[in-house]
């Protein structure tokens, strides 16, 4: 866990202070609410369809025990709307479809992201600055969180003790965070800017799906370095990012990255918001971009190239890494842990599945990561409640040396647990209802808040996912069906990542009703899903009420025309779309039946 030092937090309070002055200034009528909306967004804070929502920065997805538990005072106190507010809400989002289940309007709550931050929904503009400095206490804040900037920097959630890592990216992340945060030059850039990093062989920080993405890997001769992807994205156009550099010598990356930012900085559309990203950039101008990509790093590195990466930096920055006494004794760890975990099971089948689900190996063979599920029928996927954060908060305390991690399954992980402590933390998990044993599977669901929340919605998510979780919970079933991403985005700007679902569901709009497109084998880029890519269109969209039975008639088709072992995506990729395109036509047919008489 990187530790803040004093510059670090001199400078949130500070920009928490700057935030405070500005709110004042707009409360008492001085900041006009068009001169306002580009500080609040600066900092984090968005008007959404019926209040503010506010989005905090979890760099590359760690989080300690404190924070959780800042983030629960904040959800408990703070995230509370005015009473005529909430009704207003409530009639509006009842008044799109009263044959539709009741709006999921929940508050009180924080929002696990595809991006590993989190979101609150329901906070009051006027007591936003006092959020603010509680998230200053514990070194937290929304700094460049949205607007056309860099964002948030993103990376596996098992970064630093995964068993397939060539090196840890962790610290990389952060010198780029350091480096980008306030960046002068990078405050306006044609369009927002994410970065993604991932040191393992297996890609599980979905990178080709970013703007720039990057791998680390050792050159035989060169030592550390970077192979750079950049132009991916999803929205309008779902691009994977093209590969401009297989090896990029590590302590060059800053270099790099400003030279290839400041051309898309000089050349990105500013006329278009719809391509205005450095995807249609990339693919509009193919090697001419490239070309003067290499030609603005040349002269960045003949000029002193400042910004190289020193290997005393590295290590200072490495230095900041915090990580809880690990056990020093690796001999026999495998046969110990056998016999722990024989003796805890006792033909205790719940348990052995949460083993085999919610537990991943660890590069130290005497520990365990543990995936925390937030996915239960009633609640939103990703959300949490305060008193959940706080229970988490405990968990990390007593199991994970007060580290846990925000993953982009929408989940938590807890990174150093002690292979002996798995039965306990499994019966206090299972307590608290965050041990189902799912991870991977069709329940493990990712949405985004949909309509009820977001007002660039076409139509909501939470419903969806509510309909299908609640259909989905026998774990035979979920079990022999396999590990299956089911991903929903209520908009084409595509914050639940469904172009990256074996099974994508996109809302739109068709005259101001809500209607779904679904679409079949995409994946973003870890081993269960192959290369990343987007999903295809299955057809026509369906109606809302459709969707839970045209998810239904797919799986129904998989388990007809599957071979032994084949899973689902495998399946998909093997057959094509027509099977699955006849089974959900004939669902369309019955529906449209039942509801005519």
């Amino acid at each position: 866990m990187y530790a803040y030092n004093e510059f670090d937090r001199l400078a949130i309070h500070q920009r928490a202070a700057q935030y405070r002055d500005q709110l004042q200034r707009h409360l008492r009528g001085e900041l006009a609410a068009d001169e306002f909306r580009p500080l609040r967004l600066q900092n984090g804070w968005y008007v959404q369809r019926h209040a503010p929502m506010l989005r905090v920065a979890v760099p590359y997805g760690e989080i300690q025990s404190r924070q959780l538990r800042a983030l629960a005072r904040i959800a408990r106190q703070f995230d509370q709307p005015e009473p005529e507010v909430l009704r207003a809400a409530q009639t509006a989002q009842s008044a799109i479809d009263p044959a539709r289940p009741a709006p999921l309007l929940v508050h009180g709550v924080a929002h696990f992201t595809t991006r590993q931050n989190v979101q609150f929904n329901w906070i009051p503009l006027h007591r936003s600055a006092d959020v603010m400095d509680l998230l200053a206490e514990v070194d937290m804040h929304g700094i460049q969180t949205s607007g056309n900037c860099i964002r948030n920097i993103t990376s596996d959630a098992l970064a630093g003790i995964a068993p397939d890592e060539v090196a840890d990216p962790r610290p990389w992340a952060e010198i780029m965070r350091q480096w980008s945060t306030l960046h002068p030059e990078f405050a306006h850039l044609p369009r927002k800017f994410k970065i993604a990093i991932t040191g393992a062989r297996e890609d599980r920080a979905a990178i080709g799906w970013h703007d720039v993405g990057l791998r680390l890997w050792h050159h035989p001769q060169d030592g550390l370095g970077f192979r750079v992807q950049a132009g991916g994205g999803m929205g309008r156009t779902p691009i994977i990012g093209r590969v401009l550099r297989e090896f990029l010598p590590a302590a060059d990356i800053l270099c790099y990255l400003e030279a290839l930012i400041r051309t898309y900085n000089r050349w990105g559309r500013r006329d278009n918001l719809y391509k205005a990203r450095i995807k249609i950039l990339i693919k509009a101008e193919g090697q001419r971009f490239i070309d003067e990509l290499e030609q603005e790093y040349q002269r960045i590195i003949e000029h002193g190239a400042a910004h190289r990466v020193s290997e005393a930096e590295v290590k200072r920055v490495q230095g900041q890494f915090f990580r809880p006494p690990e056990p020093a004794d690796h001999s026999n760890a495998e046969l110990k842990l056998a016999r722990i975990l024989q003796a805890a099971a006792q033909d205790d089948t719940e348990f052995v599945r949460w083993l085999q689900r919610n537990v991943s190996a660890h590069r130290n063979p005497q520990l365990r990561a543990v995936t925390l599920s937030f996915k239960r029928p009633g609640q939103a996927p990703g959300d949490a409640s305060a008193a959940q954060l706080d229970a988490a908060a405990d968990l990390a305390e007593q199991f994970s040396g007060g580290e846990a991690r925000i993953t982009h399954e929408q989940n938590l992980l807890l990174p150093w647990v002690s292979c002996d402590q798995l039965p306990e933390l499994w019966r206090e998990a299972r307590r608290l209802g965050l041990a189902r044993p799912h991870t991977g599977l069709l329940s493990d669901i990712i949405a985004c808040p949909g309509g009820d929340y977001c007002a660039l919605a076409n139509a909501r998510s939470l419903p969806l996912a509510e309909a299908i979780l609640s259909r989905y919970q026998d774990l035979d079933e979920l079990d022999d069906l396999g590990p299956i991403d089911l991903h929903i985005s209520g908009c084409i700007n595509s914050c639940g990542h469904h172009h990256s679902g074996h099974i994508g569901v996109l809302g739109v709009d068709k005259d101001g009703q809500e209607w779904y497109q679904i679409t079949l084998g995409g994946s973003d880029g870890r081993y269960i899903g192959g290369p990343a890519q987007p999903g295809k269109v299955l057809g026509p969209s369906f109606a809302a009420v459709e969707v839970p039975q045209a998810i239904e008639a797919l799986l129904h088709t998989y388990v007809e025309i599957r071979q032994a072992g084949e899973r689902f995506v495998d399946t998909v990729r093997r057959v094509g779309a027509q099977p699955f395109r006849v089974a959900t036509q004939a669902v369309r047919h019955i529906t449209a039946h039942a509801t005519l008489a």
